[in-house]
């Protein structure tokens, strides 16, 4: 209890010094964006323009896999130069980033994992973008106590990198609430939080309306909302009791679509399922 305590502090404290998109204060609205790599267009600043064609609030930010003069596609200062540009021309924020590098080299146990994830949050920071995605699937999915536990103490060197950064490292997986809040306590750091997909946690067998009103609104960082390969609202996942909840817990931040869309009709496909979360949202509000 005396650790939860001290974590809703610090993370208090952090969203106030670094004016986070996560504050209260923003009126507990709940923003709906859209990841670039959804766009086709992942470590590409012109998917700035098109979440802004379509309609989006924000764009989540990929930074790319190919390694390039042991460096990741986006680090570069013409590139991310033209992301700061494209999101004030068209007056849309880049609301998080993620270091997909790990899906190359996973922070369960490669050597080389770390590195990228303090290139990521230099390059977050520049972007003043708030929140850093961790992600931990395939052959990098987290199965055992002792692979949570090792990226529990990882995450206890990268953490205070992340806080002088005024950055929230997302972690998002396969496992469990509880089991994200374990790696969260290892870490000790109140820069670590749970990155939560209603698709993944649905998929391992999670109650999703339960997790979320557990975890609450200072133990998520952002959201994905899916229901792949169906239109949000046509498959298994029922959107208005999870609206619901990330209302309840206060939550106003943002949530990014990762929905399929089919190449031939990406803006079409994506449209549709804007316009539906917005409708869930409003009709719940």
């Amino acid at each position: 209890m005396l650790e939860f305590n001290r974590r809703r502090f610090l993370y208090s404290a952090i969203a106030l010094r670094f004016g986070s998109r996560l504050e209260a204060s923003e009126g507990q609205k709940l923003r709906i964006g859209v990841t670039d790599w959804n766009l086709n267009m992942g470590a590409n600043p012109d998917a700035l323009s098109l979440a802004a064609q379509l309609g989006f609030d924000g764009l989540q930010v990929s930074f790319g896999r190919k390694i390039v003069d042991d460096k990741m596609p986006a680090d570069n200062p013409e590139v991310i130069a033209r992301y700061i540009s494209l999101s004030k021309q068209y007056k849309i924020p880049i609301d998080g980033t993620c270091v997909d590098r790990l899906h190359d080299n996973g922070l369960k146990n490669d050597k080389l994992a770390p590195k990228w994830v303090l290139d990521s949050i230099r390059l977050t920071k520049t972007l003043n973008a708030k929140v850093l995605l961790l992600p931990f699937f395939g052959r990098w999915a987290l199965q055992s106590k002792d692979e949570m536990d090792h990226v529990g103490n990882v995450l206890r060197d990268l953490g205070p990198e992340a806080e002088k950064a005024g950055v929230v490292l997302g972690l998002e997986d396969t496992i469990s609430a509880e089991d994200n809040v374990r790696i969260m306590d290892l870490s000790r750091s109140a820069s670590v939080s749970v990155y939560y997909d209603v698709g993944n946690s649905t998929k391992a067998g999670f109650d999703v309306v339960k997790e979320i009103r557990w975890l609450g609104s200072n133990r998520i960082c952002q959201f994905h909302l899916k229901d792949n390969p169906h239109y949000l609202g046509e498959g298994g996942i029922r959107f208005p009791p999870i609206i619901q909840a990330i209302r309840h817990i206060g939550f106003s931040g943002y949530a990014n679509l990762e929905t399929d869309a089919h190449p031939s009709q990406l803006e079409a496909d994506m449209h549709k399922n804007l316009t539906y979360i917005r409708k869930v949202i409003e009709n719940e509000g």
